[in-house]
């Protein structure tokens, strides 16, 4: 039960990675017209190109091709890493081996052989050129990580920082509003004990005349008395 399900789950991934390599493989020949990204269109382009064009068909990588999207073969194993990958894959029939090397779904190399032991051997080989070849893209990949983290630090910390220059600002500009407000209520409360001190004074004055009235008042009926009674006598 266990070795069926097994089987089934690599014919699956068989198909899976056969399926992607195959569009690449139709994607390829369609742009099979270009070499090193000039159009081969253009008779001047043709001209200035330094490198013939190359006819992949008739080769190993153009008969794996031919294979995988006949689906004639099978996936032994396959290893990632990064952008580069290395596939073991079967020709039952025939009992052959096809090694690749690819990049991004690109065929690079691709080795053929009746040797089991040849074909583990590359593929071994293979999968090392992988690790060493994708370390530049995988630290390439960890660098931008690292510098989105820090772009993103850097803003923060920018946001952080306007926020603290606004909150300053608004500081600022209320202690200069109430410093105001505190000299015009100093300068009112001047005002205001300036006026109240002219009103005491008033007031004493005022006091002052009134008393100076009433005691001429005491006079005057003093001396009217003191008449009076001389008039009787």
């Amino acid at each position: 039960m266990n070795r069926k399900i097994g089987k089934a789950i690599g014919t699956i991934g068989a198909g899976l990675l056969i399926g992607t390599l195959s569009a690449n493989v139709m994607a390829q020949s369609a742009t099979r017209t270009s070499v090193a990204g000039v159009p081969s269109a253009s008779p001047g382009n043709a001209q200035q190109s330094l490198s013939p064009a190359i006819d992949a068909t008739n080769s190993t990588i153009g008969e794996l091709q031919q294979l995988m999207q006949s689906q004639a073969i099978s996936e032994l194993r396959t290893t990632y890493n990064g952008n580069y990958g290395a596939s073991l894959l079967f020709k039952a029939d025939s009992r052959t081996y096809y090694v690749a090397l690819f990049q991004q779904k690109s065929f690079w190399r691709v080795v053929k052989t009746t040797s089991e032991t040849q074909a583990e051997q590359t593929y071994k080989n293979f999968v090392s050129q992988t690790e060493k070849l994708a370390e530049v893209d995988i630290r390439r990949i960890k660098l931008e990580a690292d510098k989105q983290y820090t772009e993103q630090l850097i803003s923060t910390q920018e946001a952080r920082l306007s926020a603290l220059q606004n909150d300053l600002a608004v500081q600022r500009q209320q202690e200069q509003k109430v410093s105001v407000q505190q000299d015009q209520s100093r300068q009112q409360a001047q005002t205001l004990a300036n006026r109240q001190q002219t009103a005491r004074n008033q007031l004493m004055v005022l006091r002052n005349s009134i008393r100076a009235l009433e005691a001429q008042q005491v006079n005057i009926d003093g001396s009217s008395l003191t008449d009076d009674k001389a008039k009787k006598k």
